[in-house]
């Protein structure tokens, strides 16, 4: 008879266990019945991604759900274990009828943890963040407490670790204001040394949370009603809060190993050795309730690699685990963080190859042996895209100097290919060997690739690798690399842009069924709508193009970290009128908005309700404003010194060219967003060869500059024409735009495109000037399309009743809203007025 395999537990370490059992099956290894005894009501669930259940509903499920069909692996929901037998070999459960006891030949331990809970007073009334349900908890929560205060609740995280931070994303996009408590004097002080976390604070503080850092905890203050009210510090004044989430680690769930007479490691966890067996004979343990070598570690690479052991003892294959990869990567909010191997140079004789650069939020580490060639770990805070490509060469010679892989953009050069023996896939322990021999079996395609391979399945972190290694794959072989947008369009954008161009589609539903398949993404709808946009320049909203969008589109403001929004009113060239100014000082008093110069010379007025957006409009609108297209993938700006007019230095009129372009680019949707100057002279006051597109005056006409971009990756601007007029300026900069727009990667800066375009600014030059691909009248005419259809988005919301219903808190608002809630807006921030306090003049 074969054998029978029980697992005690349905996490990831359960799932990948029972998915390696299935692949012994299939390959004839193994007869053995499997059953998975689940706690929880789900089937096996992701909990790396738990933080993206708070804003809706998503599916987790781990893998193909067809695993748990199998004849040969049963899961059972619902149930808990609640003893352990090993004399007689069988399991007691929660179960009242036929399931109470479960006979085992094998059983292998995946219990996983628990949330570790704050041993303080008070902590009753605290949630964790640890399973769906837990989640559910917290979604209905702050639900409850939005409307009965009748504001964003105040929710404080303790921990500042990858959960706590995740976490306090997470309340954040369910409308808390989050506050992060933590003992450290630093984040993530586990894998970031104080340079990495202090450099981290700053960017997650710049993006909504607020930090307390090197703090200790006292208790949570109840009010009289049983309600949090604030958390308690030692030596510190209190934090007000509505409600707390903990999240200061986990324990393993050991009490079944404990009770059943198993060897217990020093701070819990059954003991296992290299093989993944216990002390008692016919018992494993896998993932976070394994002790080996005195740890448990809650990572979900070290618990697949444990499931895969057990697996292959069971099968007869003397396989070993090699210890804990504690290599870690956390996305929160637009911010790139990773730790690998030795991050805090502990090893004898270890350097430290360092890039900083606070203004841009950037702190990179490498830690290197003595000769500074070998890999032994790093640090990444800001910009983590090198991750990929560094991490499966932790203990290898670099193949390039240190610093070629830090700074903005570092990454492995594209000539490095990965040893074949090198880790690919830490989470599933795939060599980048194991990869290039799937691709050369017949695999040609990344969702298949990942499907055979397994590699990118779990945290996804070395998918750009394995894209690059696909690819790498595919040239050699000389089969033609797809350039897909996603899964339901298998088109590039250029390609995507000339089909929708020549099909004349004009809506997402109509491309799709076309062009492509599925219900789409948040890759290819997005990339449509700005398709669609930029051919037909038609009211972004309608026809069901208000769905595609991103938030800011959506709303055609600024999303703030508050929940408020931010307006920015176009001013071309930055030339204002006096009674203009006053429009504006006027709206910011009124609706008690912050105001403040951008980096763009531009002027923002923040705080504004998605209600109040309307009227905030009209009022401008009415003044001769219109949309400053801050929020969009658009043109943002053209900004210009004062030039000839009154500068002693100026060559050209600036402000006039500056305006003229400015009008004429105005709503312009592109793969990203666009920005120009104009320069009265070769002082370069304007700093126009910093922009997209760049022009200087010059004593003969005209110098074009194009490709520059400041931000995350500067890059210079490429002179692209000399001392051209006016007239010709303006056809080059339409055929340069044109060119771009429909030729460029979704979200393609001007400067990597034009790094991208085969050729470079030769072939640009080419085009554009020489008109060699005889497209120049086309692009010219499309551009005179954009300008004659060109129409203000504000200006066509307000005209029109259905488009203003967009623009209320709630389905079932009024159309005028209750103007009697007041709060005080301090530097841009909200609070309510408090009973009897005198109200300022730019309270409302």
């Amino acid at each position: 008879m074969s054998r029978h395999v029980v697992v005690v537990g349905g996490g990831p370490a359960a799932y990948a266990f029972a998915r390696a059992m299935a692949d012994h099956a299939d390959a004839g290894r193994s007869t053995a019945r499997v059953t998975v005894l689940a706690e929880e009501p789900a089937i096996p669930y992701d909990r790396v991604a738990l933080s993206s259940a708070l804003t809706g509903a998503v599916d987790l499920t781990l893998g193909d759900a067809s695993l748990w069909e199998r004849t040969d692996i049963d899961l059972v929901t619902g149930i808990r274990a609640t003893a352990i037998d090993p004399g007689t070999r069988t399991i007691s459960t929660s179960d009242t009828g036929p399931l109470s006891t479960i006979g085992y030949d094998e059983l292998v331990l995946a219990t996983g943890s628990s949330a570790a809970r704050l041993p303080i007073p008070g902590a009753e009334a605290t949630h964790v963040y640890r399973t769906l349900a837990d989640i559910d908890t917290l979604r209905a929560e702050t639900a409850r407490l939005t409307t009965t205060l009748g504001r964003r609740p105040r929710a404080v995280i303790v921990g500042g670790g990858l959960l706590g931070l995740e976490a306090a994303a997470g309340m954040a996009e369910l409308g808390c204001d989050p506050v992060v408590v933590d003992l450290a004097d630093w984040l993530m002080a586990a894998q970031l040394d104080a340079g990495g976390g202090e450099a981290l604070g700053r960017l997650v503080t710049a993006r909504g949370l607020t930090l307390r850092t090197g703090v200790r905890t006292s208790h949570v203050e109840l009010d009289a009603d049983g309600n949090v009210a604030a958390l308690a510090l030692v030596d510190d004044d209190p934090i007000p809060a509505d409600l707390v989430v903990v999240a200061i680690g986990v324990r393993p769930r050991d009490e079944l190993a404990r009770d059943a007479g198993l060897a217990i490691g020093p701070r819990g966890g059954a003991v296992i050795g290299a093989d993944c067996a216990t002390s008692t004979p016919g018992i494993w343990a896998i993932g976070e309730v394994a002790c080996f070598d005195d740890r448990c570690v809650g990572l979900v690479a070290p618990a697949n690699a444990m499931a895969g052991v057990v697996a292959d003892r069971l099968c007869g294959i003397p396989s070993e685990f090699g210890g804990f990869d504690t290599a870690t990567k956390l996305k929160l909010s637009g911010v790139d963080v990773a730790s690998f191997g030795d991050a805090f140079g502990h090893t004898p004789g270890a350097l430290e190859v360092v890039y900083a650069d606070p203004a841009r939020g950037l702190y990179q580490k490498l830690v290197l042996d003595d000769a500074a060639t070998t890999l032994l770990g790093g640090v990444l805070v800001g910009e983590a895209s090198a991750y990929a490509g560094l991490r499966p060469l932790l203990g290898r010679r670099l193949p390039a100097a240190p610093g070629a892989y830090l700074g903005v953009g570092g990454e492995l050069p594209t000539d490095a290919g990965l040893p074949d023996d090198a880790t690919l896939c830490s989470c599933n322990n795939v060599s980048a060997g194991t990869v290039r021999e799937t691709v050369r079996g017949g695999c040609c395609d990344l969702a298949e690739l990942k499907q055979c391979t397994r590699a990118g399945t779990t945290c996804g972190s070395c998918v750009p690798l394995l894209k690059k290694t696909l690819d790498a794959e595919l040239s050699a072989a000389g089969v033609e690399v797809s350039d897909a947008l996603c899964e339901h369009l298998p088109l590039s954008r250029a390609a995507l842009f000339e089909q929708v161009r020549l099909l004349e589609l004009r809506s997402f539903d109509e491309v799709l069924t076309r062009l492509g398949s599925g219900h789409g993404c948040d890759i290819c709808k997005p990339t449509v709508a700005s398709v669609l946009s930029s051919l037909h320049n038609e009211y972004v909203l309608d026809s069901g193009r208000g769905s595609l969008q991103d938030t800011n589109d959506r709303a055609l403001a600024n999303l703030q970290r508050d929940g408020s929004y931010s307006v920015v009113p176009r001013i071309p060239a930055g030339e204002i009128t006096p009674e203009k100014l006053a429009v504006i000082a006027e709206v910011a008093q009124e609706f008690g908005l912050y105001t403040k110069i951008t980096g763009a010379q531009r002027i923002d007025l923040f705080g504004a309700r998605l209600d109040q957006l309307p009227p905030i409009w009209k009022r401008l609108v009415d003044a001769g404003f219109e949309s400053g297209h801050a929020y969009g993938k658009s043109l943002r700006t053209v900004k210009s010194c004062v030039g000839s007019t009154w500068c002693r230095y100026g060559v050209g009129d600036s402000v006039a060219m500056a305006i003229e372009l400015e009008l004429r680019y105005r709503g312009l949707r592109s793969p990203h967003k666009l920005k120009m100057a104009v320069s009265g002279c070769a002082r370069e006051c304007a700093e126009a060869q910093s922009k997209d597109v760049g022009v200087i005056a010059t004593e003969k006409g005209w110098n074009l500059f194009v490709g520059g971009n400041g931000g995350a990756q500067p890059a210079h601007a490429r002179q692209l024409a000399t001392d051209v007029d006016g007239e010709t300026l303006i056809r080059l900069i339409d055929r340069f735009l044109v060119y771009y727009v429909r030729t460029a990667d979704r979200l393609q800066r001007t400067a990597r495109w034009l790094e991208d375009l085969d050729g470079g600014i030769d072939h640009l030059r080419q085009v554009v000037v020489e008109d060699s691909l005889g497209l120049a009248e086309e692009f010219e005419e499309s551009m005179a399309r954009h300008v004659e259809n060109y129409s203000d988005e504000w200006a066509d919301t307000l005209a029109d009743p259905e488009r203003l219903r967009r623009f209320r808190s709630f389905v079932n608002a009024p159309l005028t809203p209750d103007e009697s809630a007041q709060y005080v807006i301090e530097r841009g921030q909200r609070r309510p007025v408090a009973l009897g306090e005198t109200i300022p003049v730019r309270a409302r």
